[in-house]
């Protein structure tokens, strides 16, 4: 697992290696998932990332999985519903989260954060993390934010963003893993996405409480509505205390991989 950064407010991004290979050798396939505030900017960045125009950036379909190949790898982009919106309910929202982990079977190996820095409130903060903590508590060691242009330019205006605490913030937990994407080369992008995996040790997030079929007992004769309204961040966040991180490696055989 990678170690944490040590604290310091002079943030850095990640600095160009060509040393890396892009997977380990026992790794055929790459799962990413899409977090952030703009379906647009999200899709713009699978796009970017693929090569070639897959995903739509006008229309915000719901859930959208996508596979391209890369240097002899897959990759599968899965780009989630705008699941920083308020008004999206705690319920609705686990629901959410169990779609992305089914559809990133057997788990993510990076989450992908694409965050328009003049947009990103301590809202967003907050419930990103959220987000990231109800796949798993290991979910920020799997996570790289990629700060999109802003739409007006001037000169250290960029830096004044990255100085803002939601961003800031964000920033250090994902372990200072950042990157700009003004100007960004997409084999940079990709170098960075596979440093991740190395870092992890190849192993992916999976999080086996949101796989579990359902079982109800006996007694239990609540409403949806009644089980919604009990449905919390924090009671979903100590579920997915049950998460842990499994590698490629060990599901070889199971995963096709």
């Amino acid at each position: 697992m990678a170690a944490a950064a040590p604290v310091t407010d002079d943030l850095q991004p990640l600095k160009r290696s060509s040393s890396l290979h892009w997977l380990p050798p026992y790794m055929s396939e790459l799962r990413v998932v899409l977090l952030g505030n703009s379906w647009s900017e999200r899709s713009s960045v699978g796009n970017f990332i693929l090569g070639e125009t897959k995903f739509n950036t006008e229309k915000e379909p719901g859930f959208l999985t996508v596979r391209g190949q890369l240097k002899e790898k897959e990759i599968v982009l899965i780009n989630a519903p705008d699941l920083l919106h308020p008004n999206i309910s705690q319920h609705k929202l686990t629901e959410l989260v169990k779609d992305c982990v089914r559809l990133s079977d057997p788990g993510p190996h990076v989450f992908l954060l694409v965050l328009q820095p003049e947009d990103f409130t301590e809202e967003h903060k907050l419930r990103l993390q959220s987000i990231l903590e109800l796949f798993s508590d290991q979910s920020f060691d799997h996570s790289l934010v990629l700060i999109s242009t802003p739409r007006e330019e001037s000169p250290g205006l960029m830096e004044k963003y990255l100085e803002r605490p939601p961003l800031k913030d964000m920033i250090r937990k994902c372990r200072y893993r950042y990157l700009k994407l003004k100007n960004l080369e997409r084999s940079e992008l990709l170098t960075r996405l596979g440093q991740i995996v190395k870092e992890n040790n190849g192993e992916y997030v999976s999080c086996d409480v949101f796989k579990a079929p359902t079982s109800t007992s006996p007694g239990d004769h609540q409403s949806p509505k009644q089980k919604e309204t009990q449905t919390s961040i924090t009671d979903a966040v100590k579920a997915a205390g049950k998460c842990r991180n499994y590698s490629d490696s060990e599901n070889f055989v199971h995963t096709n991989l």
